[in-house]
């Protein structure tokens, strides 16, 4: 098993719901195995300037049905530096840590594949963002949680949207990832979805209209992925006051709200499972790997294809949201 002796655990770039679950999984996993456990507050914030704790099974007691992030998450402009990373190194080895868990999304593991490669030290990664856009996993932590959240959302803005005539422009995150725009119009029976991935090949808002938006409906929802590739919900509803006028056209934007909330069942087994999963991987002498899940199996997946190759958006999903939505 190498030497590792001493795990350290961070989260980094955006919350996710069940990133205390995975937090609480790599903690409790490690020390069953004869491992010490520091916890690293701020993300790589706190790695810079030495917000290191140890962590023992009771720090991460009744934690795994909250929200948010009990080792909190900051941006750090000095870790895109050189020297900022060399001073985390410092701090690390200071610490007597052996081996990193980083516990993000795309940007947290560009990071830890960086100052895995400069220092030669064992990173793990596990994927903990919203978005569901890391490749090489089929879903990611908080993921099922924030689809849930819109859901709750959708439903009731349907009530107004049906009671007034209107059509409601709901955005929803993501970043460049049509996931939630489309698996939460599906789960929620809007009526089409608005994503990046498709941005180029055709005009969705032509083709919803064309496609008999109201011929059997007095009221439309469409979600909206938050994106420059799509100009979110407010350029498509300055579009519709201009092209068709004849709509009374409503904008809801849900942002931060989606990041909330306590995990689903679902997030807080794939957390526990995953984190469970960065510890078994660091035993095997692992290293430079997201941990991931498929076809409900763990996989290891080297941070360069996680980070570089694009998810690919299931297009029959799109033509079961067509289906369903007339």
């Amino acid at each position: 098993m190498g030497t590792v002796k001493c795990v350290g655990i961070l989260t980094s770039g955006g919350d996710a719901p069940g990133m205390n679950a995975a937090i609480r999984a790599v903690t409790r996993a490690a020390i069953y195995n004869g491992l010490q456990v520091k916890g690293i507050y701020r993300g790589y914030k706190g790695l810079v300037t030495g917000e290191i704790k140890e962590f023992r099974s009771q720090n991460v007691s009744n934690i795994i049905q909250l929200g948010g992030t009990i080792l909190k998450t900051a941006r750090c402009k000095e870790f895109t530096t050189p020297e900022g990373r060399q001073l985390a190194y410092d701090n690390m080895k200071k610490e007597g840590i052996d081996a990193l868990v980083v516990i993000g999304g795309d940007g947290s593991l560009t990071g830890a594949r960086i100052f895995a490669q400069e220092f030669d030290i064992p990173c793990i990664g596990l994927p903990g963002t919203i978005d569901n856009d890391l490749y090489g996993t089929d879903t990611t932590i908080g993921y099922d949680t924030a689809l849930n959240t819109i859901l709750d959302a959708v439903d009731k803005i349907r009530d107004t949207a049906t009671s007034h005539e209107r059509l409601f422009f709901v955005e929803v995150m993501g970043r460049d990832a049509g996931f939630l725009a489309l698996n939460g119009a599906i789960a929620s029976g809007a009526e089409a979805a608005i994503i990046p991935e498709f941005s180029t090949e055709v005009d969705q808002l032509e083709e919803f209209i064309k496609n008999g938006f109201r011929k059997s409906k007095n009221s439309s929802i469409v979600l909206v992925a938050e994106s420059e590739l799509t100009g979110g919900a407010m350029h498509y509803a300055e579009r519709v006051k201009n092209e068709y006028p004849q709509y009374d056209v409503r904008v809801t934007i849900l942002g931060h709200l989606q990041r909330g909330g306590s995990p689903t069942a679902h997030d807080r087994i794939l957390a526990s499972r995953l984190g469970a999963a960065a510890i078994d991987a660091i035993m095997e002498d692992q290293r430079n790997v997201m941990i991931g899940i498929e076809h409900d199996e763990i996989v290891y997946v080297p941070f360069s294809k996680a980070i570089k190759n694009d998810k690919p958006i299931k297009r029959d999903l799109v033509t079961v949201l067509k289906e369903l939505s007339i």
